[in-house]
């Protein structure tokens, strides 16, 4: 553990490096308990550094030294300063070799951070802060080497990786062997990486676009060998797309993937050396659904993409992490949805982030999407890191088009190839490639918080004259009472009474986007022949709220014409919105529940239409969930919450049995399984109208869950009647169900975390006393990530229901297992805590009881960095 209260780094106090590493030469003799690793670094003055010799300083956590050396003469104890957190030696020469020795404990490394053993593997996890826990180094992203590994190790540790390319390999005496290493590509010291184990491998090749012939392997345990195939065309595909799309070429002769039980993360874009959460890389039809094998080809690409925009151009400081995360999200977003079904992939991160970034962003660990400081950086690995920073992309490719995006991130790859930088530099290689001027819009980087686009708009008849008004703002949050005007692109287009799209000008343009430079502005339209109805905010185009006082005709105008397949399904989102706050201000005054008819109709109109995309539909079909209503609203109720959903859910389903049952039945046909767009929207639809049976728990829908779960070919739709059968189902039907499933894969590490998250996840079965029992089955395990994501993280993020009982068992429940995480993996238990930090939000005796838990978890004694910052930022907020 360390110091209670960390001190707090600033972006304002950001200095060159002091020295730079030009080369940095590394061998490591394997050991479970005393790994022994030599460093041989080539250290020179950094010229852009300023004058004379400064000490030089390096980053070490939980080292053992053996020794140091400067140019081969060996340092005494009183030469040099060794503590707790690294190295000081003073310098006496502008340019010299260091040599280190230390040993470490990989065995004994439950963070997952630095080199550690996961399943008897040998693995990396270097960024953000990871290498100092294996040696001495400056460990920071500006701070650039070539990297050479030699990696010794026993027999019966066939597989030595490493960054770059092999370049020697043999035998030594005593039965052991080693494997060098060479990257040709100076890096920083965060995408090392190093596996070593007994491992299969499956092998393919990619020829590039200048012709080249680059070997592509991914590496897993025997056992997994069959489960590598998706992964693989995925990363084939990632590769091709990147050349067409952004002329971007690999540049190694191997890019290897290895596939790890135990990881904090989804992935890491080491450099030609991938390391995954074995979840993120491995699947078969027999045991991943549809939602993993696109899960794996997003993050596969995700991982590849780096290369450039991540590692070739890489950040200055961890304050530029979105420089990196957010140009590769929005990459990996554009390329999924190149792949599979491009409306369907915007819903999805849409409603990811106005469930989870919005609420991020209204909570006490807001942040800019490039902070101004930071306890602990892994605690800045956030969705407004991600995902808003994503958005922030995306609105730049939006305001500049396809073409001037490519023109501009040509020019920021081309300038800045081997470089670290910043966000400024990224903007303004944007600018500069297109002769535009970005400054107001730098200000979504260092502005927090979600803006608010007040809409109002009037016609005039006689005139033919459209005025839409938009006032913005930004809600105050943590360190920003005030904010000045964003750069907002907001794209539009205007409806007709009978839903055609109407000519904005007279060359005919259907569709716009207006730049909201002012907190208010107002547009005008000529030549509109009757008062229009705004399409508003298409596609998502900006991370913002908007309102605009849509009648509920409007909405299911919207909803059935919108040529804009986004809005078509938000506005009837909005539908289902209004219809759920109805319900929760009726439960809570004690008035009987009605559902809208409205709501109702609107349902059944789109399970009519056929021709529309089924992915689409099951989308439409799909109420908001209960943490998307908690972030609506300005007090969460759970209880009126969960009464509200419940209610409209139950009556939904009753009345559209029988458009649910013929459209179950439609789909419901025997073909062999593909992982393609066209079925897996077949699958979706299918599966999304058997939930809805379900619900009903009538016995005919509960026999075609039955039926299903008993004759499944693949994952998809046997996890499917699976949840059916656990969320509905009677107690004797469900647990057959489970255990039948649980016989089957019990042997498989991914399918059995699926059978966790159904169960900890299912308000009907998903107690706190039964996750606490699955907590004491034998497939759960305390020190691996994914088994505490399947139960703790599913139970306390999906669960609302069970989490949100009025006693607060749940909150505490969260609270003492993030108190022992924290003693085993500083980052997991930060992670974990998330859903009790906004409190504050809560109507007042549940609020009492989340603080309550929140101070337990402060007054539990010493805490890690990563966890004392969230809990601290999250009880300032009283």
């Amino acid at each position: 553990m360390r110091d209670a209260q960390p001190r707090t780094v600033y972006l304002k106090d950001y200095r060159k490096p002091d020295y730079l590493v030009d080369s940095t030469r590394l061998r490591f003799e394997l050991e479970p308990n005393s790994t022994v690793v030599t460093s041989s670094l080539e250290i020179r003055r950094n010229p852009a550094a300023g004058e004379g010799l400064p000490p030089l300083r390096l980053d070490g956590v939980n080292l053992e030294l053996v020794s140091v050396g400067i140019d081969g003469v060996a340092l005494g104890v009183d030469e040099y300063t060794c503590h707790d957190e690294g190295l000081i030696i003073p310098v006496h020469r502008g340019a010299f070799t260091l040599e280190i020795c230390n040993r470490i404990d990989p065995e004994g490394n439950t963070s997952l951070e630095g080199l550690y053993l996961s399943n008897g593997m040998y693995c990396t996890q270097c960024e953000a802060e990871g290498f100092r826990k294996i040696t001495y180094y400056p460990d920071r992203p500006d701070v650039m080497s070539k990297f050479t590994t030699t990696i010794v190790a026993p027999r019966d540790y066939p597989v030595l990786l490493s960054n770059g390319n092999e370049i020697a390999r043999g035998e030594i005496e005593g039965d052991r062997h080693f494997v060098t290493w060479e990257d040709p590509f100076a890096k920083p010291a965060y995408l090392f990486a190093l596996v070593a184990g007994r491992l299969e491998k499956v092998e393919d090749q990619f020829t590039t676009m200048s012709g080249r012939k680059v070997t592509l392997q991914i590496f897993t345990e025997p056992k997994n060998i069959g489960k590598c195939e998706h992964a693989m065309h995925s990363l084939k595909a990632a590769m091709r797309w990147d050349e067409e799309v952004y002329g971007r070429e690999y540049d190694l002769d191997i890019f290897m993937i290895v596939a790890v039980d135990h990881f904090n993360m989804g992935a890491m874009e080491n450099k030609g050396l991938n390391i995954f959460n074995s979840a993120c890389v491995l699947a078969s039809p027999e045991t991943a659904t549809d939602a993993a094998f696109q899960r794996i080809e997003s993050i596969v690409a995700h991982e590849y993409f780096h290369n450039w925009s991540g590692n070739r151009v890489t950040c200055r400081d961890w304050f530029q992490l979105s420089l990196k995360e957010g140009f590769t999200v929005f990459r990996d977003a554009e390329f999924s949805a190149d792949m599979n079904s491009r409306a369907v992939k915007r819903i999805e991160d849409v409603s990811m982030l106005r469930t989870t970034q919005f609420a991020e962003d209204a909570g006490p660990m807001s942040h800019p999407v490039r902070p101004d400081s930071y306890m602990e950086i892994s605690n800045f690995y956030t969705l407004t890191v991600y995902e808003k920073g994503a958005e922030v992309v995306r609105m730049i490719h939006t305001l500049l088009g396809e073409e001037g995006f490519r023109r501009g991130s040509d020019l920021y790859f081309e300038r800045h190839d081997g470089c670290a930088v910043t966000c400024e530099d990224f903007v303004a290689a944007m600018e500069d490639a297109n002769g535009v001027d970005l400054k107001q819009f730098r200000r979504w980087y260092s502005q927090a918080g979600t803006p608010l686009l007040e809409i109002s708009d009037d016609y005039d008849s006689a005139g033919e004259r459209y005025t839409l008004s938009v006032r913005q703002s930004c809600p105050a949050t943590p360190g920003q009472p005030e904010k000045k005007p964003f750069h907002i692109p907001l794209k539009l287009g205007l409806l007709a009474g009978d839903g055609s799209e109407l000519a904005l000008d007279t060359d005919g343009t259907r569709e716009t986007v207006l730049e909201i430079t002012e907190a208010e502005q107002a547009f005008v339209f000529e030549g509109i022949p009757e008062r229009p109805l705004p399409s508003l905010l298409r596609g998502f185009s900006a991370p913002v709220r908007v309102r605009y006082d849509y009648t509920p005709a409007q909405l299911r105008l919207l909803m059935r014409a919108d040529s804009d397949a986004f809005n078509r399904w938000d506005a009837g989102q909005r539908l289902a919105f209004r219809a759920l706050a109805q319900l929760q201000q009726d439960f809570r005054a004690g008035v009987e529940l009605q559902l809208q008819p409205e709501l109702m109709e609107a349902y059944r109109s789109i399970l009519q239409q056929e021709d529309l995309d089924p992915a689409l539909v099951a989308e439409m079909l799909t109420l908001p969930s209960a943490q998307t209503l908690a972030e609506e609203a300005e007090v969460i109720d759970a209880e009126a919450i969960i009464a509200a959903r419940n209610f409209a859910e139950q009556n939904l389903a009753e009345a559209l049995f029988e458009d649910l049952l013929e459209t179950f039945r439609r789909l419901d046909h025997d073909k062999p399984y593909r992982p393609l767009a066209d079925d897996i929207a077949e699958r979706r639809l299918k599966n999304t109208a058997l939930a809805y049976l379900c619900v009903t728990e009538k016995e005919e829908a509960l026999q075609l869950a039955d039926t299903q779960f008993a004759s499944a070919t693949n994952m998809t739709d046997s996890a499917a009647a699976l949840a059916a059968l656990v969320n509905r189902g009677d107690d004797q039907r469900a647990q057959a169900a489970l255990q039948s499933f649980y016989e089957r894969w019990k042997e498989d590490d991914q399918v059995v975390e699926l059978w966790l998250a159904v169960q900890s996840s299912s308000p009907k079965r998903g107690s706190l006393e039964a996750v606490r029992a699955l907590m004491a089955h034998p497939a759960f395990e305390l020190t691996n990530p994914n088994r505490v994501r399947s139960v703790i993280g599913a139970f306390s993020n999906r669960n609302f229901l069970q989490f949100h009982q009025p006693d607060g068992s749940g909150f505490r429940f969260l609270a003492e297992q993030v108190i022992a995480l924290d003693k085993l993996n500083p980052q997991i238990a930060a992670r974990l805590v998330t859903p009790i930090t906004r409190w504050k939000k809560y109507c007042q005796g549940q609020q009492e009881m989340m603080h309550a838990a929140l101070q337990s978890v402060m007054d539990s004694g010493q805490l890690s960095a990563d966890l004392y910052e969230v809990v601290s930022k999250s009880l300032k907020a009283d």
